[in-house]
């Protein structure tokens, strides 16, 4: 029996026997997972028709997104394989995840990045948890078929979503949600980049359907950013752009498996542009106290859309009567700092008189 992290409580410990680990798997955990779903009033109040939305804030793992619970499955079992490095292509989320990972697992991590596209915080990270970081003259894709080119020939492990273990990690979100609704919700919204996660997501509600754990599957929607929409569009963008990073990507890896749990589900991909997803970012955190990265806010910005100009193929403006909706949120606001601060107001100079604070006060 391998020996157990002390007051484990992370994903694998928690949904062990859902998950393809044995008794020679390490668990290389920070103690992801269980993550609040937060009830949303104001996004509720929005829907109305009594319905209740509810927030899956993924940003809140510990390297700050949801990248961390397919992470601790993929690292764990490159260990158990006897891996002694491993290697991503990142668009910065996927970097902080594998470099925290193999620094807890004591192995080396390679990240190859597009230049001077990854937001500084998430590119800190990656420093911070001690990876080589190589910024390749290329976009995502590009850096994703280098990956895979190296894990053809050298004996290093793969730990991009195109690794199975990552999608199994991340179907335990799925499990959470049900865990405290007390079944699945009839909409699940989630952005959409690499595709890995929505299909996660997917994988993990019919998995508890079919055990009877679940009375029902949710309808999958996904939205990209409107400037990479590959799967939207059906086609691969040769050169993504959108202000949110994390979903700057021209040819999904999970394309096939989330273009089925759309499909399966009866739900929809569609898009909204930058000043849609800037939008909802700043709404998000003024009206809920929830401050995600852009990308994230691609879920609450689907959601507007779907609600102020009905989208035909989205099943979210015909909802039922107190329909229970999810929208995941991804990331946390301070992986890009930048962005948050192009949007937000100055800070105002004031003497350090009682006087001089209460005249800004009513003013």
């Amino acid at each position: 029996m391998i020996a157990r992290t002390l007051h484990d409580r992370g994903v694998m410990a928690r949904w062990r026997e859902y998950l393809p680990v044995t008794d020679a798997t390490p668990f290389i955990s920070l103690n992801e997972g269980s993550t609040p779903l937060i009830h949303s009033p104001k996004l509720s109040a929005r829907v109305g028709r009594g319905s209740e939305v509810f927030i899956k804030y993924e940003g809140l793992n510990p390297t700050g997104s949801f990248k961390d619970r397919g992470m601790t499955m993929a690292l764990s079992k490159a260990v158990e394989d006897g891996a002694k490095a491993v290697i991503c292509a990142s668009t910065g989320n996927t970097s902080a995840a594998a470099a925290a990972y193999a620094a807890r697992a004591s192995i080396a991590c390679i990240v190859l990045l597009p230049a001077g596209k990854i937001a500084f915080g998430k590119l800190a990270q990656a420093f911070m948890y001690g990876a080589k970081v190589v910024a390749i003259d290329g976009n995502f894709d590009d850096a994703l078929n280098l990956v895979r080119e190296i894990g053809e020939t050298e004996p290093i492990a793969i730990v991009n979503s195109i690794n199975p273990y990552r999608l199994q990690g991340q179907k335990t979100a799925s499990f959470e949600i049900i865990d405290v609704l007390g079944d699945a919700p009839d909409i699940h919204i989630l952005p959409v980049g690499n595709a890995g996660n929505i299909s996660a997501y997917w994988m993990g509600y019919t998995e508890f359907h079919q055990l009877g754990k679940a009375t029902k599957r949710p309808r999958m929607c996904g939205f990209q950013a409107a400037g990479s929409a590959p799967i939207f569009y059906n086609k691969i963008i040769e050169k993504p752009e959108t202000i949110a990073t994390a979903i700057r990507i021209g040819n999904p890896a999970s394309w096939k498996l989330a273009s089925a749990a759309v499909t399966d589900s009866g739900g929809c991909i569609d898009i909204v542009t930058d000043a849609e997803i800037l939008a909802a970012q700043q709404w998000l955190a003024s009206h809920e106290g929830i401050f995600v990265e852009p990308a994230s806010a691609a879920s609450i910005a689907g959601l507007f859309k779907s609600l102020e100009n009905p989208i035909p193929t989205c099943p979210i403006p015909h909802i039922p009567e107190g329909a229970r909706i999810v929208c995941t949120v991804t990331g946390h606001g301070l992986k890009d700092p930048d962005i948050a601060r192009e949007q937000c107001g100055s800070v105002i100079p004031a003497k350090a008189e009682k006087s001089e604070i209460l005249r800004l006060i009513a003013g």
